[in-house]
């Protein structure tokens, strides 16, 4: 009995974490293909993209600082020059918004 109870518990966690992994991997695809492009492959946007549109790292003070409800809602709603990023269901924008914090 202990060791079915054990089996499946290993079975559990291991099924949880591939389905982490793998949401980080579609946030990240799609940051690549959505986002990359203005704010840069590692969060930090070029310098002229950085002037022209006001963007911030992601390492700023004031972005880290953001909630993953926040970014869901830039995302969604844009915010400053920054349009609604458009064709997206909310676990796709939850995945990139999740993707996006954890950029340095």
């Amino acid at each position: 009995m202990k060791k079915s109870f054990r089996s499946h518990i290993v079975l559990a966690a291991t099924v949880l974490l591939a389905g982490s992994m793998c949401f980080a991997e579609d946030g990240a695809a799609i940051y690549k293909s959505k986002c990359a492009m203005c704010h840069g492959p590692t969060g930090t946007p070029s310098a002229g993209m950085a002037k022209a549109m006001g963007i911030k790292p992601a390492s700023d003070p004031a972005i880290k600082a953001l909630t993953v409800a926040q970014v869901n809602a830039t995302i969604k709603n844009g915010k400053g020059k920054m349009k609604p990023v458009a064709g997206l269901s909310d676990a796709q924008v939850t995945a990139v918004a999740e993707y996006f914090k954890t950029l340095k």
